[in-house]
């Protein structure tokens, strides 16, 4: 499989042009041949999004100034993928169609998670349709809609089934596929390598993350909290998850640690990760 970056990685790094195509060169001589880039992170984000972002400790910079159109192509580095959100391939899909053709991808990708409520099966499958109309949209113009888990699609609909099994269900496979983040899942108790079997060829690009501990400090009782850690440094059976992608004929992965840098630095723990990526070519 290809290896990517999620962009929201880097964010406190970015700081100028210059500086960031230094990161990217260094980024691909560790084996990372590109990113997965966000829309709010290649244009001025709104201030909340800045706000959120950086709250959770990953600012997404000040990339919004920069040409990344130009970084890419100078670090020799390609786009998977472009994400997005679905108020925006609704109502300015033009725009986002045409951007993901400049960067000469064929993935856009969004996640619900904010606005929708995965508890009710009405306003799921309500989101199932939205999502066909957009993939069908996005099909017709040659590029492919997928759409990224976080944990709050584990919730059960009082159907008896959980709002990621009927977004399985209720969309159609020609317009709609996934980007599965085994981290998110995990983190939620369910078996990820399941899910990911379930999705089979579904599973168009894998977010990818270990999970295990940092600790920083003496714990006051031998019970440690889980964080993302650098791959192959944690509990998760990558191995057999990536085994799984294979079968899958999953295009990519994506790497996404969302925190708990070494020494708060994302490009020591990139370089960590890529020793795990690059063992037997993952």
């Amino acid at each position: 499989m290809k290896k990517y970056i999620q962009q929201i990685m880097l964010g406190s790094i970015l700081k100028n042009e210059e500086k960031t195509s230094e990161i990217l060169k260094q980024l691909k001589s560790f084996g990372y041949e590109g990113l997965e880039l966000n829309e709010f992170m290649i244009h001025h984000s709104p201030l909340m999004v800045r706000l959120l972002t950086k709250a959770y400790g990953m600012p997404a910079g000040k990339s919004g100034d920069m040409d990344w159109m130009k970084l890419m192509k100078e670090a020799d580095m390609s786009v998977i993928s472009l994400h997005s959100d679905l108020g925006s391939l609704e109502n300015k899909s033009e725009e986002v169609i045409a951007e993901a053709k400049q960067f000469n991808t064929s993935y856009i990708v969004i996640t619900g998670m904010y606005n929708y409520d995965y508890s009710s099966e009405e306003k799921v499958k309500e989101l199932a349709d939205r999502l066909n109309k957009c993939g069908k949209r996005l099909k017709e113009n040659g590029l492919d809609l997928l759409y990224h888990n976080h944990n709050v699609e584990l919730l059960n609909t009082g159907s008896g089934k959980k709002a990621y099994e009927i977004l399985i269900e209720e969309t159609d496979p020609e317009f709609v596929n996934f980007e599965f983040d085994s981290y998110w899942f995990t983190e939620a108790g369910a078996d990820a390598k399941g899910w990911m079997k379930r999705l089979g060829k579904r599973m168009k690009l894998w977010h990818i993350c270990d999970r295990g501990s940092r600790s920083k400090k003496k714990a006051m009782t031998p019970i440690i909290s889980s964080d993302p850690v650098e791959l192959g440094t944690g509990n998760l059976d990558l191995d057999g998850m990536a085994k799984i992608a294979e079968e899958n004929e999953t295009k990519a992965l994506i790497v996404e640690i969302h925190k708990n840098f070494i020494d708060r630095d994302p490009l020591k723990t990139l370089k960590l990760s890529s020793q795990w990526l690059n063992k037997s070519d993952k």
